[in-house]
């Protein structure tokens, strides 16, 4: 049977930065690298949100980004 193990986590933050020509909203993303892997979801939204406030565009969205190693267990 596989197992999945995590490699690392990331953090993202999306931004509206504007509308393009045809009136669609531009989605601008910063990542950010080296977050705990046991961090919970309600640390990461809180960092992501402190994160925000520097940033003077709107938040669209957070998101966690855990990526994985599958091996056969």
């Amino acid at each position: 049977m596989a197992q999945a193990i995590i490699m690392d986590t990331k953090l993202k933050v999306l931004f509206e930065n504007g509308l393009n020509s045809k009136g669609e909203v531009i989605i601008k993303t910063k990542t950010f690298s080296n977050v705990r892997k046991e961090a919970t979801a309600d640390q990461l939204f809180q960092a992501g949100q402190a994160l925000a406030s520097l940033c003077s565009l709107p938040v669209v969205n957070i998101e966690r980004a855990d990526n994985f190693e599958l091996v056969n267990a």
